[in-house]
């Protein structure tokens, strides 16, 4: 292993950066970098009356750290001059230094080893208030290879980090994939082309309903028992097991009447993941709802696969939604509401042969996405060869 030289981030951060107050200039127009520009992939275009407060001057090749929100990592490299004046918000740390190629420094600062760091830098209430503390930031140890180990250490982080982007948009490739094939053979449901014979989902059901938070909330939730689906794990066409709670055979009897089933279909009906639909895998059966899960529980004459890619469909969506906001207080879905939206019903064998294609594709989602966690493992082990001068 190569001894690599260290410093402290504080050497590398831009001393006098300077400000600017884009209003005292409303016509003048600004390549603005926010946070929700970096977001977005590129500053925004702005003119000086349409921003409120004071802003940093950056320069091209300046490297950005988001202090808000710390557990996103945020690092990115200020772009080219495009011949506007270039200004970030106060919620970037900037770093300009010499000693330092741009996209070496942001990939070690989007870098587990730096980032367990930063997020002891970390100060406020929680949520959106929490921010990592400059001066703290500064105090922060970093490899800092000679200058042509640092391009050729970027360079080698570049490639990898390409091929990790590739592999993320491959699920949702699929995803659109098997959408637009529902389109093909169904139809659109709202216009129904193919003239179906239109019933309402709740003729098409034996169950709606949703559950209950046991008593005690968060507290009451074990590490192992019988799964408590909530609408974090409920997101269109996937199941996430993370954070999936558990509760014990007791609690579990006062939501007997929310006993998931295989091939039940589970709605979120409130708050702002309202119409996000998926069915249940049958890996974490026994399982209840929460109140903010709906149970859809298809009947044999419609294939719980139909009714969720159905419920995913635009414009159903767009209907769930325009439902869920004409609520007087908050976004929400009704059980009458569900049980009378109109659904086309196609034969049960075309049916079929639409599940037995998503099926497919599905599986091939799922191991795209087993490759792209390997593929962020070994990623995550080369920035630890990298940042040890090991590559």
């Amino acid at each position: 292993m190569n001894e690599v030289a260290t410093v402290q981030l504080g050497s590398l951060m831009a001393k006098k950066s300077g400000s600017v107050d884009p209003s005292k200039f409303p016509i003048e127009t600004f390549d603005l970098y926010s946070i929700p520009a970096f977001d977005r992939g590129e500053p925004d275009v702005v003119v000086g009356s349409a921003i409120g407060s004071s802003k940093q001057i950056v320069k091209p090749g300046d490297v950005l750290l988001s202090r808000i929100v710390p557990h996103i990592r945020r690092a990115g490299v200020v772009g080219h001059d495009r011949g506007r004046r270039i200004i970030a918000s106060g919620e970037w740390i900037v770093f300009r230094s010499d000693k330092v190629h741009p996209a070496y420094l942001r990939h070690v600062l989007v870098g587990d080893p730096f980032h367990a760091q930063f997020m002891n830098t970390v100060a406020g209430v929680g949520g959106s208030l929490l921010r990592a503390r400059p001066t703290h930031v500064a105090n922060i140890t970093v490899p800092l290879p000679p200058l042509p180990e640092q391009r050729r250490t970027a360079n080698i982080l570049d490639q990898a980090e390409a091929l990790r982007a590739k592999r993320r948009v491959a699920p949702a490739e699929f995803d659109t994939l098997t959408a637009s094939r529902f389109v093909d053979m169904f139809g659109d449901p709202e216009s129904n082309p193919k003239g179906w014979p239109i019933r309402t989902l709740g003729s098409l059901v034996s169950k709606i309903g949703s559950g209950a938070t046991p008593r005690g909330g968060n507290a009451s939730y074990i590490d192992s028992g019988i799964s408590l689906i909530r609408s974090l794990n409920v997101h269109d066409g996937q199941f996430r097991f993370g954070q999936l709670a558990h509760i014990d055979d007791e609690q579990a009897l006062r939501l007997s009447n929310v006993v998931v089933q295989a091939e039940d279909v589970l709605l979120n009906i409130t708050g702002a993941s309202v119409a996000r639909v998926c069915r249940v895998p049958v890996s974490i059966l026994p399982a209840r709802v929460n109140q903010h899960v709906c149970i859809i529980r298809p009947t044999n004459e419609m294939l719980s696969i139909y009714c969720e890619y159905f419920l995913m469909d635009l414009h159903t969506k767009g209907a769930l939604l325009g439902i869920a906001e004409s609520g007087a207080t908050r976004q929400a879905l009704t059980k009458s509401q569900i049980s009378n939206l109109p659904i086309p019903l196609p034969p049960k064998e075309l049916q079929a042969e639409f599940s037995r294609f998503a099926l497919s594709t599905e599986r091939l989602r799922t191991l795209c996405g087993q490759s792209k966690d390997q593929l962020d493992a070994l990623f995550a082990s080369l920035q630890h060869q990298a940042f040890r001068g090991e590559l």
